[in-house]
């Protein structure tokens, strides 16, 4: 008897977190638009083009408005779904928003094009993910909330098993493994796929990062045992810190029960188009090979790329290069002190720092950041796993402690917003560039208007003068 199909659909990454994960997300829209119309003609699940890292970068480093590429890039795909990543209740920001805040960019990005929002919370705190879940469901949006993945004592089958119960019955239409790390064993993901499945009848997505080596085999048993789409990145920007390559995939399955139906032909005519942009990009030094490689220590220290590189960029600036490995070995031991979260952003930065500081003063928690603080006083919400009372007790002493919903404690900011950015409004979504990037936002602005009057706010009346870059 021929096996049941069962196609396994594609979300394409090269748009954005391909880019973040490789050149830092500078991809400008000018380099993604000529091949919009390629791509829309392949079939794919839906297109990863916004959210996570491309929001910050288009203002900042690319003088772009976030919400014109989303825009164009919607104007360009007339048949597949745009998908965007969320961090909860800290939208694109690094720290929570009030709901008022969090209500209104779910719905101006649904306005502009986004259809699924892949919501994610550092703790794995669906508390910080519910507002987002009940404004993407009232917008007619698809709401998928993505457990950040990781290892420890607590993450256990049962706990996963569990939490995806949770989110099902908060009304998400999909959920989302985001193994950021590359984590994430073949045969564990037998085992986790095969329990969520028999738990939930969400479809379920995987994402993960080729940065330890396994990706593409994890993606291999996470198909055989039912997972519905995962996350592929066209080859000249897959591998690495990215995602396995789409093609790979796709060639992979041809054939089987599984196999994806994408048109190969048309995937090769967008790799040939993306191959020139990187071999720039490896000649400009903005893609560095080292981060296309296997990082084995991923595995050893469970700490994902781009927070080896950020610990390495810190140590180098205090002139304690040697100091690596045992910030490495002090890594787990802060992650347990904090109630052992996953890594991602921003609790990577908040663990990874900590751990910096206690090596180099020599003392554990003498010097203590505001953020670990804050993580300690339940400001980012609940972590799985108690704190060291302690470790709570020498960096914040009797300070209170809050267990309800973070939140709560933040009154309605977006009349606050719309007065402050008043003098710079052009459209309604300036109102959130502001909310969450208040000087990068400005500095935007300035620049928008000098293209538009030829005067550099600046330097007064000099014609045609651009804001500087």
């Amino acid at each position: 008897m021929a096996a049941k199909k069962k196609p396994i659909k594609i979300t394409e990454t090269v748009l954005r977190d391909a880019h973040q994960s490789l050149i830092a997300t500078r991809m400008p829209t000018e380099e993604m638009l000529p091949i919009v119309d390629k791509m829309d003609k392949v079939g794919y699940h839906s297109v990863e083009c916004w959210g996570g890292a491309t929001f910050d970068s288009a203002l900042r480093f690319l003088h772009e408005d976030p919400w014109d590429r989303l825009r164009k890039l919607r104007d360009g795909f007339k048949n597949t779904k745009l998908q965007m990543l969320f961090r909860g209740q800290n939208i694109l920001g690094y720290k929570p928003y009030s709901d008022d805040v969090v209500e209104y960019f779910v719905q101006k990005s649904l306005a502009n094009g986004i259809d699924i929002i892949r919501i994610f919370d550092c703790f794995n705190d669906l508390r910080n993910l519910q507002t987002c879940v009940n404004a993407a469901k009232k917008e007619k949006g698809h709401a998928q909330v993505a457990l950040s993945y990781t290892l420890g004592d607590a993450y256990t089958i049962d706990y996963w098993v569990k939490i995806s119960k949770r989110i099902q019955d908060m009304g998400a239409d999909s959920i989302c493994i985001k193994d950021m790390a590359g984590l994430l064993l073949p045969y564990r993901a037998t085992e986790l796929i095969s329990a969520m499945k028999s738990a939930v009848n969400l479809p379920i997505q995987l994402h993960t990062h080729y940065t330890s080596g396994v990706a593409s085999m994890t993606y291999m048993k996470a198909v055989e045992a039912g997972v519905d789409v995962i996350d592929c990145a066209m080859s000249p920007f897959a591998l690495g810190t990215s995602q396995p390559a789409t093609e790979v995939m796709v060639e992979t399955f041809r054939g089987t029960q599984y196999d994806s139906g994408l048109n190969m032909k048309l995937l090769e005519e967008i790799a040939d188009y993306f191959r020139p942009y990187r071999d720039e990009c490896l000649a400009n030094g903005l893609l560095n090979p080292k981060n296309l490689g296997v990082n084995i220590k991923t595995l050893v220290y469970q700490v994902p790329g781009g927070m080896l590189s950020n610990l390495t960029s810190q140590l180098d600036k205090l002139g304690a290069a040697d100091k690596y490995y045992e910030v490495l070995e002090e890594v787990p031991n802060v992650r347990k002190d904090l109630g052992e979260p996953p890594l991602v952003t921003p609790s990577s930065q908040i663990v990874g720092t900590q751990a910096v500081m206690n090596v180099i003063a020599g003392e554990r928690y003498k010097m203590v950041p505001q953020e670990t603080k804050d993580v300690l006083s339940g400001k980012y919400g609940q972590t799985v796993k108690p704190f060291n009372k302690e470790v709570q007790k020498k960096c914040i002493g009797n300070a209170k402690v809050i267990t309800h919903r973070p939140a709560d404690d933040i009154p309605p900011m977006l009349p606050q917003f719309e007065k402050e950015v008043a003098q710079w409004k052009q459209q309604d979504e300036d109102v959130l560039s502001y909310a969450l990037f208040p000087q990068v936002a400005v500095d935007y602005f300035k620049y928008r208007q000098a293209q538009q009057t030829g005067v550099d706010p600046a330097a007064g009346d000099t014609k045609n003068k651009a804001y500087p870059v």
